[in-house]
């Protein structure tokens, strides 16, 4: 994985470039990346990471959120005593997990809006697709809102078949078939 980033806002066009292997870098694999620098890198060092899941160490600690009807929280939250305790607010747990979807990211947070919106407008859903569920929030905030409709939820991401599962089960939700292809 490659990764870029500014330094500073105020200096453009000082920039890190990030390299990140699964495997140790090779001879080949320095040579690549010196060819994007037409030489040796400046200051280029290799660091040895250690064999963590790092999009769920990312994620920890992430404060709840209020979206729309919905208060998603972490478990482990000092917050979680207070969940739900707004009247007519729907409460999920989504722990930080190897799947998108805590809620956190704007898109995510737009549609638990936009279903809070669509359920006070008098909408009824009776068929849901959540297209790259994740975590399954989308389609578990649905659910609470239209109990009798049917949901869909699905992701190319293999591991997200495990997380869904594990946080339907965390937050009440009946998953009536899954299936893994």
């Amino acid at each position: 994985m490659l990764a870029g980033s500014e330094l500073a806002d105020d200096t453009p066009e000082d920039w890190r470039l990030e390299v990140y292997f699964l495997h140790p870098p090779s001879a080949a694999d320095h040579a690549a990346i010196a060819a994007l620098f037409d030489g040796d890198p400046p200051g280029m060092h290799e660091e040895k990471l250690p064999d963590n899941d790092w999009v769920t160490l990312s994620q920890q600690g992430l404060e709840p959120i209020r979206a729309g009807r919905f208060y998603v929280h972490s478990p482990d939250h000092p917050a979680l005593a207070d969940a739900g305790a707004e009247a007519g607010t729907i409460d999920f747990t989504i722990p930080a997990s190897q799947a998108f979807g805590t809620g956190h990211h704007a898109t995510t947070a737009g549609c638990l809006e936009m279903l809070s919106a669509m359920k006070a407008q008098g909408v009824i859903a009776r068929n849901i697709a959540d297209i790259g569920t994740g975590t399954g929030l989308l389609a578990f905030a649905a659910l609470a809102l239209w109990p009798r409709a049917l949901a869909t939820a699905s992701d190319i991401d293999g591991a997200c078949l495990g997380v869904v599962l594990r946080n339907a089960a965390a937050n009440g939700v009946a998953i009536a078939a899954e299936q893994a292809s």
